[in-house]
């Protein structure tokens, strides 16, 4: 009875002693697509610091900015997979793009191997103190009494905020009318000053100004409440449980890459995003440290890009 077991672990031990052989043999380039600063950037610096330990070679954090994450995302598509390229990859760009660019020129579950996913950050719904509105609820009351009435900013068109407070909007029956601007900088900007109601933003990105007083946060969307704002109920807490969403990031790297490579830099991954200081650096930037395996990451890409496509086709966005 127990022959079967014995030769199955004969077989798995030279498959594990394979996928640990890989060693990097000069730096890493970690491509992220956006502007320094960001959230995704943060996250993607402070794992980054922890790889370089474990790998023996430094994981060097690379901006190529540009056409909603495309010219970064590219570039490491387009690069051998040997290990030595690697991209921070985005629910933007990996799973809302594809659903409004009819050209990308990348497919992203095609063309990029999935690593691990490498943490997911909450969004808060935040609203303009010159709004009456001090809860979820009443602030749909407030827009079902008196339809566009409000408006709601957003960093882009097509960007995670916008489709994420499409996604709310939809769970609550209401109509807004939204106002897309370059970055969320300006956006928070003009919500303190009065000049647009609502905003779906990264926690790390709005705390500031909710600490400050500024603009007011009504829910959170994850799915349970978020460390920095512990005050403040979930979604579904508040009555809309279908507005639960969250960004993430996540490595990959070209297609077709060797599995021994996928194993070690997973195993980099797993390392960073369980290392204590690690942990609590990517909680006070508001991002939680997460790890999977190479196939559930690449399910829950599918997953995520199948219900974003469905908040793309409800809501009729459209990206100029």
């Amino acid at each position: 009875m127990l022959r079967r077991p014995l030769l199955a672990a004969a077989v798995l031990a030279p498959f594990a002693a394979r996928a640990q052989a890989w060693a990097p043999t000069r730096p890493i380039r970690l491509v992220v697509p956006f502007a320094a600063g960001g959230s995704t950037d943060v996250a993607a610096r402070i794992i980054a610091e922890r790889m370089t330990e474990t790998l023996g070679q430094p994981v060097v954090v690379e901006n190529r900015t540009g056409s909603s994450g495309f010219i970064g995302t590219e570039n490491v598509v387009r690069s051998p997979a040997d290990g030595h390229a690697i991209v921070m990859a985005a629910t933007g760009t990996t799973t809302i793009a594809p659903h409004l660019y009819a050209n990308m020129p990348f497919n992203p579950q095609r063309d990029l191997t999935p690593v691990s996913l490498a943490f997911a950050s909450d969004l808060v719904i935040s609203i303009t103190n010159s709004h009456p509105a001090r809860t979820l609820p009443e602030l749909v009351a407030a827009a079902k009494a008196r339809p566009d009435s409000l408006s709601y900013a957003s960093s882009g068109a097509g960007t995670t905020t916008h489709v994420a407070t499409e996604l709310f909007r939809l769970a609550a029956g209401i109509e807004m009318l939204h106002v897309p601007y370059r970055g969320s900088g300006q956006a928070l900007n003009d919500m303190v000053a009065g000049n647009v109601h609502v905003m779906v933003d990264q926690i790390s990105g709005s705390i500031g100004q909710i600490r400050d007083g500024r603009i007011r946060a009504l829910a959170v969307t994850g799915a349970t409440r978020h460390a920095l704002l512990p005050e403040v109920p979930t979604v579904a807490e508040a009555g809309l449980p279908g507005a639960q969403c969250s960004s993430w990031g996540g490595i990959m790297m070209p297609a077709n890459a060797p599995a021994p490579i996928v194993a070690r830099l997973n195993a980099a991954v797993r390392d960073a995003t369980t290392h204590g200081p690690v942990r609590s650096r990517m909680a006070a930037a508001g991002a939680d440290p997460a790890h999977s395996t190479p196939e559930a990451f690449a399910a829950f890409i599918a997953a995520e890009t199948e219900k974003w496509g469905r908040v793309v086709r409800e809501a009729r966005i459209t990206v100029s």
